[in-house]
């Protein structure tokens, strides 16, 4: 098997996590974001479960850089409300880690250069 194939726990819990950190997020609102709408583009969950890079995409992608820092500074925080959500599946609540998807500007990106 190849080290970079998740296992269908893995893909589980990363799709539990999902659910529940965009919950978490959409209940903050866009004001806690500056206005910018922050949404949970996917999550990757390490092979032990101990660490979930979640990944977010941020709209306008101008406000991104601020999104970023503020998801930072409250990691704490959120762990501790996903804790509370998936506390009775999983025995420990992983370490999260936000990582900027930027996927979107990508596909801006394409789409502004076939306009051309």
């Amino acid at each position: 098997m190849e080290k970079n194939i998740e296992s269908t726990r893995q893909l589980k819990v990363g799709k539990e996590l999902q659910k529940h950190m965009a919950e978490i997020i959409r209940s903050k609102g866009m004001a806690a974001f500056g206005g910018a709408l922050v949404s949970v583009s996917g999550v990757k969950v390490s092979p032990d479960l101990s660490v979930a890079k979640i990944y977010v995409s941020v709209f306008p992608s101008d406000k991104a850089e601020a999104v970023m820092v503020s998801l930072e500074e409250n990691t704490r925080a959120l762990r501790g409300e996903l804790g509370a959500k998936v506390g009775k599946q999983l025995r420990i609540v992983p370490e999260i880690v936000f990582y900027l998807d930027s996927s979107l500007d990508y596909v801006e990106h394409i789409e502004e250069l076939l306009k051309k």
